[in-house]
């Protein structure tokens, strides 16, 4: 099929302002139409794409007798009217598929594919019921805009990607004032780019909601100014709405992506609460050893292999043509197809989660010293019968550094797996480790920490992070998780404690999967900080952001295990 390629393809919204697209259309004839709708550029982001990438390769889908639309969201570069994220993308997202409906080069069927913030406006048009809608291919995308993206599970802000994302989104709404003659003036321009060049030093700044850089009056504000799930994040959680969702969904994610938890949690969502059998039944998810960014499988503490690097394209193609064509796949696809770490090899599966998982539960234990690896801290199969605990002090002023795991900005020894050296000789990080294995122990699913705890303060937090140690030493992380314990039992109504008291409390630590072979040992490491990667606890059980570093207050936590409080990792194990 031949193609015309058309530059900057006006559409008018419902409220009159118009979009600007990229199209590739047939030269003759209709064609099924696959949708892209970014606030990156169209034209800087359409073009790339291929192994090792998140993004399939537009020339494909072209070979392959498609239409492409990118089209540059509300407010972002070619496109009138002002951006604000998710504000528009449900309505300008229909109004678009409807206008693709409207052309005579169209068949009458859209899909839509691409990552991250390109995934949820995906789940915009899926959750809404977009007429014309026939499947979605979000990759490293979340529904809930609260905890599956700008703050955890656990309610703490995911700090570095919120500094990140908003400098960067603000630097490009400077550039495009400059160039369509709203401002002359470049200065604040220069001072967001200034900031982009060393983007771990905006997590800095306290309070966090005076950072200078990001300026006041916009989204950033709005976020801080509610820390709790309240009315204004469930307006934006898509996640509730997943029995509208009618067209198969193909959900792709990496075990070190930042939206992982939540994009996992909206495949089984879709599989149980999809409006259709096709929803339902022709959903599929694939999960490999990759972050936001980096889908190579290549980092410096841990290399997962050649056979590691993604390749999305294949799969869409054959997924978009299944459901937009109606031509069946050579072979039946898998539902599930992940990454297994430690065998570092591809395996295809019924479904998630795994049918055979066994939720087991490794029990702290210690002598009292659990503090740093060196330290006296266990995992055991069987709950001790005396009480014990393990204490440590956390200052909001001295937090434990992040050392990999699930987040952005995508950079060596921040992201992914890190050899945990630089932070477990902390006195502030309890260690406790299983024994040497002599048999292979595959974990893959779902991780939580179930614990007690206490502090002197009347709100802190609790880190929890899955670790891998190697017989030569390393120790790899491998999911992690915070609870901010003022939401140990809503995130929508906070409760602060009562220093002194124990509580009981649960942190949601992601997903992974992997298998400790041999000669390896498990390892869970708690603190109370995971600094820049979340905003550092204040103590103080305030309003976190609008608090500097000299209002903080140090806690002393404590951590208790055995006889009656039974603080234990719960890991999914699978044997076979």
């Amino acid at each position: 099929m031949k193609h015309v390629y058309e530059r900057n393809v006006p559409m008018k919204t419902r409220d009159a302002v118009t979009l600007y697209a990229d199209v590739w259309r047939p030269l003759e004839g209709q064609a099924p139409t696959l949708l892209v709708r970014t606030p990156y550029n169209k034209e800087s982001t359409a073009f790339g794409g291929g192994p090792g990438t998140a993004q399939p390769a537009v020339i494909a889908f072209l070979n392959a007798g498609y239409a492409v639309v990118w089209q540059d969201a509300r407010g972002t570069y070619a496109s009138e009217g002002s951006f604000a994220p998710k504000v528009n993308e449900v309505e300008d997202g229909q109004d678009t598929v409807a206008w693709i409906l409207d052309q005579d080069w169209s068949d009458g069927t859209v899909g839509s594919y691409s990552g991250s913030y390109m995934g949820m406006t995906q789940w915009a048009l899926a959750t809404s019921g977009t007429e014309g809608l026939r499947a979605i291919a979000p990759t490293m995308a979340s529904a809930n805009w609260h905890s599956g993206l700008w703050y955890s599970q656990g309610g703490a802000l995911c700090l570095s990607l919120v500094t990140l994302w908003n400098a960067m989104m603000y630097a490009a709404e400077e550039q495009r004032a400059l160039q369509t003659g709203e401002t002359s003036d470049s200065s604040t321009l220069v001072r967001l780019g200034a900031a982009l060049m060393d983007p771990l030093a905006l997590n800095d700044a306290t309070p966090v909601a005076d950072l200078p850089v990001h300026g006041k009056g916009r989204w950033f504000d709005d976020w801080l100014a509610h820390p709790d799930f309240d009315d204004y994040w469930q307006a934006q959680d898509w996640s509730q709405s997943m029995s509208s969702v009618t067209v198969p969904v193909l959900a792709s994610t990496g075990w070190y992506d930042l939206k992982v938890h939540e994009q996992v949690a909206d495949f089984v969502r879709v599989r149980t609460q999809g409006g259709s059998d096709l929803a339902r039944d022709g959903s599929r998810l694939v999960i490999g050893p990759w972050d936001h960014m980096n889908l190579t499988g290549q980092y410096a503490d841990r290399y997962f292999g050649i056979q590691a690097a993604a390749d999305v394209t294949p799969s869409h193609v054959e997924f978009f043509d299944q459901h937009l064509k109606g031509k069946a796949p050579a072979a039946p696809a898998p539902r599930v197809r992940i990454f297994v770490m430690g065998i570092d090899q591809w395996r295809d599966e019924a479904d998630w989660p795994l049918p055979d998982t066994r939720y087991t539960d490794y029990h702290l234990a210690s002598g009292g010293s659990a503090n740093t690896r060196d330290g006296d801290g266990t995992l055991e199969l069987d709950a001790a019968s005396a009480e014990a605990r393990d204490g440590f002090r956390y200052d909001p002023r001295d937090p434990v550094p992040t050392a990999g795991g699930a987040l952005l900005p995508s950079m060596p020894g921040f992201v992914g797996p890190v050899d945990q050296s630089a932070v477990d000789g902390r006195d502030d990080v309890l260690c406790y480790t299983g024994p040497v294995l002599t048999e292979p122990v595959e974990v893959t699913g779902f991780v939580q920490l179930k614990v007690f705890v206490s502090s002197t303060a009347v709100d802190t937090d609790v880190t929890a992070k899955l670790v891998d140690v190697f017989p030569d030493g390393r120790a790899i992380n491998l999911c992690d998780g915070i609870l901010r314990l003022r939401y140990r039992n809503s995130l929508s109504q906070p409760e602060l404690m009562v220093p002194g008291e124990v509580y009981e409390a649960t942190v949601q630590m992601s997903v992974t999967s992997n298998v400790f072979l041999p000669g390896h040992r498990i390892r869970l490491d708690i603190s109370s900080s995971n600094f820049p990667h979340y905003d550092r606890n204040s103590n103080t059980g305030g309003v976190i952001s609008s608090e500097a570093l000299e209002d903080m207050v140090v806690a002393d936590n404590t951590v208790h295990h055995g006889g009656a409080r039974p603080s234990r990792l719960v890991l999914p194990v699978i044997e076979r």
